[in-house]
């Protein structure tokens, strides 16, 4: 496509603004984001596991995640790529938006003390503990056509038909898959524009943690993401450890980071009929 002068100007308009709400925007966030977790870090406390499970590789696996409660998903091999959809337990028309998470943040890195968000403008999950921040919010996960350009003809599992089998697993069907996210997905933007594969950027014994801001219903998927440069379709399994996590403080990172976390939260505490105060609880 070759654009027009006038094209090109109005690209170029668009893009100072939208840099110009970014600054503005980054200019009040109370809080900066640390550095990601030490892989030895943040132990679970054994008591406080309520279940751990290995999820194969291209398997699924679903869950009903009570508030409170945690997901820590680990990449054991070092070469998985776990994608998710969440939606509200309650009410599952409202689901994760992929978008929203990054645009209201003004953030496509998804990494401790970050949010992903409802397409109710609520806070679903904080990711609490992360040690790579090699994840992907914008790509998406794999389909039957993406796995037979990579790999060829095969029974090889992909993303898309793993969560339609999640939703039906879950009292839902096709209509509420959306868009997910995936984390160990090192996505980067090169000089060009073009997405890359980083494959540096994660390590065996990676993990994410995922803290519930509200019930929820959740389904992950162990499949390659469609720009994962290994040339064979990965044989690895990703451990889940479901647990209780501890009450977050007044202080707590993912509630307090930025002004938009902090509007997400006074968001959920309207919808659950709390004062904000007992929405930290």
């Amino acid at each position: 496509m070759i654009l027009t002068e006038e094209q090109k100007a109005e690209i170029a308009a668009h893009t100072r603004r939208y840099n110009e709400l970014k600054a503005a925007g980054q200019e009040h966030a109370p809080r900066a984001l640390p550095a990601p977790t030490a892989r030895d870090g943040a132990p679970v406390a054994t008591d406080a596991i309520i279940h751990r499970e290995v999820i194969p590789a291209g398997w699924y696996w679903t869950t009903r995640l009570i508030r409170g409660e945690a997901l820590r998903i680990v990449n054991t091999s070092g070469t998985s790529t776990v994608s998710l959809l969440a939606w509200n337990a309650a009410d599952p028309s409202e689901r994760l938006n992929h978008a929203d998470t990054i645009k209201v943040q003004w953030a496509a890195r998804l990494q401790k003390g970050r949010v992903l968000l409802s397409d109710m403008g609520r806070a679903l999950l904080g990711i609490t503990e992360d040690t790579s921040a090699a994840h992907d919010a914008v790509v998406g996960g794999s389909t039957a056509a993406t796995n037979l350009a990579k790999y060829g003809d095969g029974n090889f599992r992909n993303t898309r038909d793993n969560f339609v089998l999640a939703a039906a697993k879950l009292g839902l069907d096709r209509r509420d898959v959306h868009p997910c996210v995936s984390f160990f997905a090192p996505v980067a933007i090169d000089a060009d524009g073009k997405f890359v594969w980083s494959e540096a950027r994660r390590e065996k014994g990676d993990f994410v943690e995922l803290r519930a801001e509200m019930d929820l219903l959740i389904a992950l998927s162990n499949c390659p993401h469609p720009l994962d440069s290994a040339a064979a379709y990965p044989q690895a399994s990703v451990e889940i450890v479901r647990y209780r996590a501890e009450a977050p403080a007044a202080d707590d990172l993912c509630r307090t980071a930025t002004a938009e976390a902090v509007r997400a939260y006074e968001n959920n505490a309207l919808y659950l009929g709390e004062t904000l105060q007992g929405a930290a609880r």
